[in-house]
């Protein structure tokens, strides 16, 4: 399996949106594709800056950007939060 389905909740918004992302990206490309889409999809509720960040949702612990998603072990049905 090359993808995974995840849950990725917006604070700024309120929205929770079900995404898929490539398992064998790095955390940092996986970013920057989610906030690019993020952006469009909450009407400018949700901007980035330089401190944005993807968060385990239940622990809050900030992900590692520099590993890859099957590095950090996430799987379908994993929640992040982008802060």
């Amino acid at each position: 399996m090359d993808k995974i389905l995840i849950e990725l909740y917006i604070p700024a918004s309120g929205q929770v949106y079900d995404v898929f992302i490539p398992v064998h990206l790095k955390l940092f490309e996986v970013e920057a594709l989610l906030v690019g889409a993020v952006t469009d999809l909450t009407g400018g509720y949700f901007t980035a800056a330089n401190d944005t960040v993807l968060c385990d949702r239940a622990t809050g612990d900030v992900l590692d950007i520099n590993l890859s998603v099957q590095e950090l072990g996430l799987r379908n049905g994993s929640a992040l939060m982008l802060i």
